[in-house]
């Protein structure tokens, strides 16, 4: 198993500032339904083949964390391209 964090500041206050470009970036960089997510909360939970994660609003800190199983591990450096893309959009 591999573990991914990715932090980005940011200088929005709520994660209903964030939501909508997380929305749309996340469309963007996993088309196809490979990427399942849902929101609980302020909370947006990921999941897709192998990987498990979630985007959450810690101060002044936009926060990604995963854990990723086979396969999604053997594509870590592909995931966490996408998701640095994803969080820095959505973080500025």
């Amino acid at each position: 198993m591999s573990d991914l964090c990715l932090e980005f500041p940011t200088s929005k206050t709520s994660m209903d500032d964030i939501r909508p470009h997380l929305d749309t970036a996340l469309k963007e960089q996993f088309p196809g339904g490979m990427m399942k997510s849902h929101w609980e909360d302020d909370v947006l939970h990921l999941h897709g083949p192998g990987a498990a994660g979630t985007v959450t609003l810690d101060g002044d800190k936009l926060v990604g964390k995963a854990s990723l199983r086979p396969p999604a591990s053997l594509m870590r450096p592909v995931i966490e391209k996408k998701m640095t893309e994803v969080l820095s959009k959505a973080a500025t």
